[in-house]
């Protein structure tokens, strides 16, 4: 998403920042294999992994989770209302996707897996910066 968010020259106007809903990677860099399907299409993966916090409701407009798993985590950290209402799903962004579909886990398809996942989100976030920039005027 960042890529997409530099290539649109958004970068001033939209902060983006990933999280896990467990804590098991916390700290870790990206996955070697995540990063290299990346690299090959001219992305660089940055930053190191951290636990998604409750207070990061407050800090951002959108909450987007990859699959049902972790969308009904978020859920039981949502304290309020308005908070619900910026959770949503990745694949839920892209019109070629049916509702509710998860973003598979790449660890499992081998090689090709990560390039499938890569496809499915770079699909899922042109959309949800395409709705990024007509809800805010961008």
């Amino acid at each position: 998403m960042q890529y997409l968010i530099d290539e649109a020259g958004l970068s001033e106007h939209i902060e983006l920042d990933s999280a896990g809903t467990s804590a098991y990677h916390v700290g870790d860099r990206p996955d070697r294999r995540s990063a290299a399907t990346a690299r090959r299409r001219g992305i660089e993966l940055r930053g190191r992994a951290r636990q998604f916090e409750a207070s990061d409701f407050d800090e951002f407009d959108y909450v987007v989770a990859m699959d049902r798993t972790n969308l009904e985590e978020l859920r039981r950290l949502a304290q309020h209302e308005r908070h619900h209402a910026k959770l949503s799903l990745l694949r839920d962004f892209d019109s070629e996707s049916p509702p509710g579909s998860n973003v598979p886990d790449p660890y499992y398809g081998g090689d090709d897996g990560f390039a499938r996942v890569l496809d499915i989100c770079e699909a899922g976030c042109r959309e949800l910066l395409a709705e990024v920039r007509r809800r805010h005027g961008l």
